[in-house]
């Protein structure tokens, strides 16, 4: 609550407004009773109607509903303001929290999870705190007056209201406090199916191949059944609030009434001060009616904003203070480098390597051999957990990650390509080219000619990850977004895997002019894509076997050799 309330002092100014509203509201709705029995009061008696003072009443109280009407119309107009706003904070602090926690992270977490959190719950909140904005400020304010009016009309019949109304509070809070964990388990629950839901939307053409569609609809019914169970209880629970209060203050409206009914005989009230009283008596329990089903919604958005700040507390990866001072080289080295995703696991260890600026480094080696970690381990995606990595002298735990980061240019065998046109992703890490530059870029990573072929050209509007692009038009789009970069340091992890034979043999000329006197590593399973390479290392469990050019391992007849047969003889 004090962390939301923090988010809301950009917004003081409406906040004051929208109390000035709520109070004006309130004055008109108070105003109403007082009014509405003086109208009983001119019409009690057969033949006793004052029609003249009835009209002026009428028409004074028409003008104190339609200034209600404003005021409540003003008040919620600032009050979503004020919610969807602090929403829109809330959103953006933790979709920048995303992109700054560690990659082991969100690797070790599940991805519609952290959708949920910045989807889902967020809206929680804001319908929560919307309906609790519009309804405390209006409900606080309306007791205290109602509490005033009523004490000046009659105080024992008033004692009776305040004494009585507020056990529905106490009813209200005792069940609230139980739907919390109901909601808790909901949001899960919810951020669960959401994630079943997207990795079944982006794999499904693997489900429909595999011919199981029958199997994910039975998980998705076991998850939806879950979700269902967890929603009644939260809202079985939480429904017992409004029905609670309501017969506690139904029993109070009848004791005023017995009351009432007594003062009018004896003459201490009149029939219209009694309609008024009645009145008050509704407005007075309104708020208590409202507010403890305002509990209930505040009791799931604060489940939901816990799970909105679990996702914006989470530790920063660690960044360093140095820059490359000068100019960048790209001289990297390896020292007894340690190395795992878990610690019972054992991956790399003890890994020395020596690379110089501008040389060509290729790894090779079976799956989970600790290619791609080396490259992770480069980009500090993931830290060492032993030894150093330096890149010029400078160990990359010290370097800041931008520095880092902005040196290296990468291409990977999993494509990103994001909603937009194909300029807009070809010039997403160099805007500043030219037109010429960015068509000979794509020529020489043989991507224009298709693009000419598309409806618009370079403009073409892309849907998410590529959208109707085959896998091979993906990768090119990306290399050749690589060669408008330029960054001074390569990293190609299996880069032209879903490219035909033939346009990978045009792109490795490309690939030569891109990679002279830039460091480059270059992660591959097709050996004929790294056999000029200044360095191969062959790797198995973590662990450089071979290292050398592909002639000395060719020559050496070890685990390189028997590979590159199985490739080519």
């Amino acid at each position: 609550m004090k962390r939301l309330l923090k988010l809301l002092r950009p917004f003081t100014i409406h906040l004051i407004f929208s109390v000035i509203l709520a109070l004006g509201y309130v004055v008109c709705t108070l105003l109403l009773p007082v009014w509405s029995g003086k109208a009983v009061d001119t019409i009690v008696g057969k033949g006793n109607v004052d029609f003249d003072s009835l009209k002026q009443i009428a028409g004074f109280m028409i003008i104190l509903i339609g200034g209600a009407m404003v005021c409540q119309w003003g008040m919620n107009l600032l009050n979503n303001k004020v919610c969807y706003g602090l929403v829109k904070t809330l959103r953006q602090q933790a979709f920048s929290k995303l992109t700054k926690i560690p990659i082991s992270d969100i690797d070790s977490h599940s991805h519609g999870d952290y959708v949920s959190r910045i989807i889902s719950d967020s809206d929680t909140i804001a319908d929560g705190l919307l309906l609790g904005f519009s309804t405390i400020f209006t409900g606080v304010v309306t007791i205290i007056g109602t509490i005033i009016m009523m004490i000046r009309m009659n105080f024992i019949i008033a004692l009776i209201v305040i004494v009585l109304t507020p056990v529905s509070i106490f009813m209200a809070r005792a069940i609230s406090k139980n739907t919390y964990k109901y909601f808790m388990t909901q949001s899960k629950d919810r951020a669960d199916i959401t994630e079943f839901i997207s990795e079944m939307t982006e794999q499904g053409e693997l489900v429909r191949s595999l011919d199981i569609s029958e199997k994910v609809k039975e998980d998705f019914e076991e998850k939806n059944k879950t979700l269902t169970g967890s929603s009644l209880k939260a809202t079985f629970i939480s429904s017992l609030t409004n029905p609670s209060s309501r017969a506690v203050n139904s029993l109070i409206y009848i004791a005023v009434i017995v009351a009432g009914a007594y003062a009018v005989i004896t003459g201490k009230m009149s029939v219209g001060e009694l309609s008024a009283f009645l009145g008050y008596t509704r407005e007075y329990s309104r708020p208590f009616n409202d507010i403890t089903g305002v509990l209930t919604e505040l009791s799931g958005a604060f489940a939901c904003a816990e799970r909105v700040f679990e996702l914006i507390d989470m530790e920063d990866e660690p960044d360093g203070e140095l820059t490359f001072d000068g100019k960048f080289e790209g001289n990297i080295k390896f020292e007894d480098v340690f190395f795992s995703y878990k610690k019972d696991q054992k991956l790399i260890e003890n890994l020395d390597l020596d690379v110089n600026a501008g040389q060509k480094i290729a790894i090779v080696g079976p799956t989970g051999a600790g290619k791609t970690t080396m490259i992770n381990l480069v980009m500090r995606f993931y830290d060492v957990t032993g030894g150093a990595i330096k890149i010029d002298g400078i160990d990359v735990k010290e370097l800041k990650r931008h520095e880092l980061r902005d040196k290296i240019g990468m291409v990977l065998q999993e494509t990103w390509l994001f909603s937009g046109t194909i300029r807009e992703n070809l010039l997403i890490s160099n805007p500043g080219i030219s037109e010429e530059e960015m068509i000979n870029a794509a020529k020489a990573a043989h991507a224009h000619s298709f693009i000419k072929k598309l409806p618009k050209g370079y403009d073409t509007l892309l849907e998410e990850d590529g959208g109707a692009l085959s896998q091979g038009q993906k990768q090119l789009l990306c290399i050749a977004r690589l060669m408008i970069a330029l960054p001074p340091m390569l990293i190609l992890d299996e880069a032209t895997s879903s490219i035909d034979t033939r346009t990978e043999m045009k792109i490795q000329d490309a690939f030569s002019t891109m990679m002279k006197g830039r460091t480059t590593f270059i992660v591959a399973h097709r050996l004929r894509t790294i056999m000029n390479a200044d360095i191969i290392l062959y790797m198995e469990g973590g662990r450089v076997l071979e290292s050398g050019t592909h002639s000395q391992l060719l020559k050496k007849g070890g685990k390189y050799a028997a590979l590159y047969r199985s490739q080519f003889l």
